[in-house]
């Protein structure tokens, strides 16, 4: 029960917040919101290290009638990646409240909406019922849209609906899968919604169908992993969200999609991919075309976000494409279907959550509130890295690890995924490690620019607030997640191998043989 306790207790934080709290002072607030993300990280680890020894599969903790008519129950658990995904949100939970501790304004709402969020993101990791799923992935949006459109900044309100109008669409894609598979299902006499039916029966569903409702199921849920050309809401939403609303975007809601994507999509109907496209008339036919299509569009992300990222001049903007780059390597990683690659995939979404988590901490909380400018080529006057030498060696940690150095855990993902890539289609390779040039290519850009960039030697650089403590147990937090899981690889490796490897079979049996 420990592990689903963690939506009960989002929900039920939520829900004090919005009324016992919110007529009492920020502090109050940002105490019990502290003390809230403390409890629930407490429970993901907890919930991690059990499940380190249990056996593979998923470790149900609740299996209820929730609507008997149409076979959908409320059936919570996980297994490695989601065990893995929930650590991760107890991490970006922790550190979120530490940088949102300057929140005055309507603090208690600002909580308020936080918790709700990190409940539907518990919900989606917890769920092993495709509906239930699909419930909490839906609670997750509205509390992104009140969070941006409220505590943003540039064209907030702008954002905020974009992002909320580009998930809700990708959502009906989803509905509209959802209930063809339901439908199909019902034909075959097994009308259920449970995951693990799904992964043992879906496989098996005609070709046809598979075909073309996969991807809307894929689709839909890639548009919030922020696969291109279905991306633009998120560099515009990490911008306008205050600094904890672009920690939970980047961090863990664009892990939602991606999750999804593998849960909801690649484990059911993996035989779509195996299907030829003929088009009418010409008699043209080619072969295995979602797999082509969602291969090339994921290599697409990799180089389009690290090129886009290298010319911006805003600095959000470009951890807002550099984040659009690395969910390229997820979204390949996936479509490796093998288990070297998923299992690349999944480290890679644990990854990039805590280095995006760190670099909008920095760009949006540590610079910016005291510099009150995003502009690069504005920095170099500040001198950070002689007036702030804290912030100069937290980015250098931040950036390095985002550019996948040996030691951070970043590096363990690229090369797993790498790896995967070389065994299931080696000339994707190519865009592949180009976008790694170019990643560290503006990693070495912006490192000069801000740091050592253009500044008249003649003019006293301004005089800057030290950092906090709440900043700095932050970023320190952070980065020890990245160092200790980069060191020591297998406490993820270990978890997610066990549960991906026989899933990865069934999906490469039906799309072409053992990969």
């Amino acid at each position: 029960m420990l592990a689903q306790s963690t939506i009960y207790l989002s929900f039920i934080a939520a829900l004090l917040l919005m009324t016992l709290f919110r007529c009492r002072s920020g502090q109050c607030a940002r105490v019990f919101a502290l003390v809230i993300s403390l409890v629930l990280f407490g429970l993901s680890v907890w919930t991690f290290c059990h499940h380190q020894s249990a056996a593979p599969g998923y470790q149900i903790e609740t299996n209820l009638e929730w609507i008997p008519s149409a076979g959908i129950r409320y059936i919570a658990g996980a297994d490695g990646v989601g065990i893995v995904l929930i650590l991760l949100t107890g991490i970006v939970a922790v550190a979120g409240v530490l940088f949102s501790w300057h929140i005055e304004e309507r603090a208690a709402e600002f909580f308020a909406f936080y918790f709700l969020l990190l409940g539907g993101v518990y919900g989606v990791f917890l769920s092993v019922d495709l509906f239930m799923l699909f419930v909490f992935y839906e609670i997750a949006i509205v509390p992104k849209y009140f969070l941006i459109a409220r505590w943003g900044s540039t064209n907030r309100e702008y954002a905020a609906m974009k992002l909320a109008l580009y998930s809700f669409g990708g959502s009906a894609l989803v509905l509209l899968g959802m209930i063809a598979l339901y439908a199909e299902l019902a034909r075959s006499g097994v009308p259920t919604f449970d995951l693990r039916t799904l992964a043992e029966i879906g496989p098996n569903l005609p070709l046809q169908f598979q075909f073309w409702c996969f991807p809307l199921l894929f689709t839909g849920f890639a548009i919030l992993a922020g696969m291109v050309p279905f991306h633009t809401w998120a560099p515009a939403g990490h911008v306008a969200a205050p600094t904890a609303g672009s920690m939970l975007l980047a961090g863990v809601v664009m892990k939602l999609g991606a999750y999804g994507c593998l849960k909801g999509a690649l484990m059911i109907m993996p035989g779509a991919l195996s299907i030829p496209l003929v088009i009418p008339y010409i008699g043209l036919e080619i072969p295995r075309f979602w797999f082509w299509m969602f291969s090339a569009l994921a290599a697409t992300n990799i180089l389009y976000g690290a090129m886009a990222a290298l010319v911006q001049k805003d600095f959000k903007y470009v951890i807002g494409y550099s984040s659009i780059s690395h969910m390229g390597f997820v979204l390949i990683g996936l479509m490796t279907l093998n288990t070297i690659g998923v299992t690349g995939a999944v480290v890679q979404m644990f990854s990039h959550g805590v280095v995006a988590s760190l670099m909008f901490a920095i760009v949006g909380g540590m610079i910016y509130q005291r510099t009150h400018t995003r502009d690069i080529s504005k920095l170099g006057a500040f001198r950070l890295r002689i007036n702030h030498p804290g912030i100069a060696i937290m980015f250098f940690i931040g950036t390095f690890a985002a550019a996948g150095l040996p030691g951070f855990s970043g590096f363990v993902a690229e090369f797993l995924v790498v790896r995967g890539t070389a065994e299931a289609f080696t000339w994707m390779l190519i865009p592949v490690g180009l976008g790694i040039i170019v990643t560290f290519a503006y990693t070495l850009k912006f490192i000069h620019l801000v740091f050592w960039g253009p500044h008249d030697a003649t003019v006293k650089a301004p005089l800057l607030p030290k950092l906090k403590v709440n900043e700095i147990c932050g970023g320190v937090f952070l980065i020890v997640i990245l160092i200790l899981f980069g060191l020591v690889p297998r406490l993820l490796t270990d978890v997610i191998e066990k549960d991906v490897t026989p899933a990865v079979k069934v999906m490469s049996t039906h799309v072409g043989g053992p990969r």
